[in-house]
């Protein structure tokens, strides 16, 4: 599994399209969630993502200051094998990336209120209560060095 960290200009067709095709059949399909999947943030984020023979199998985006909050942020975060480890190991890249790239001392995340535990383990405090995003509870979440 190879990890790979592009700004949106340096994706290629074949893996733009395996993104949006991955974050449309999990955020959309699976979780039955109808939302407008590409939102204009794309274009200014560095995409994370772990590829294989099979393709992109894990995926994330890192926003720099001011694009989704006053943190540095990750988002749009997505495994397709589940139960692998392949969320940690994506969000520990992306975190990297994170901080090589945008020198973020803060990460902030929305994460889903299902996965709270997975960005626990990785530092992540909670700092809100729960809400709702396009009816899926989530809640916000900052990781601080």
């Amino acid at each position: 599994m190879r990890v790979f960290m592009k700004r949106f200009e340096e994706l290629s067709l074949q893996e733009l399209y395996e993104i949006l095709k991955i974050r449309t059949a999990v955020f959309v399909v699976e979780q039955n969630c109808p939302y407008q999947d590409p939102d204009g943030l794309d274009q200014d984020a560095i995409h994370v993502f772990l590829k294989d023979e099979r393709g992109i199998r894990a995926y994330l985006r890192v926003m720099d200051r001011g694009a989704e909050s006053e943190y540095v942020s990750i988002g749009r975060v997505v495994a397709l094998d589940r139960r692998q480890g392949l969320g940690m190991k994506i969000m520990s890249e992306g975190m990297r990336a994170a901080k090589e790239i945008f020198n973020a001392e803060s990460i902030y995340v929305e994460a889903q209120t299902y996965a709270k535990g997975l960005y626990e383990k990785l530092g992540f405090k909670e700092i809100s209560g729960e809400f709702p995003i396009d009816g899926i509870p989530h809640v916000k979440m900052l990781y601080t060095e």
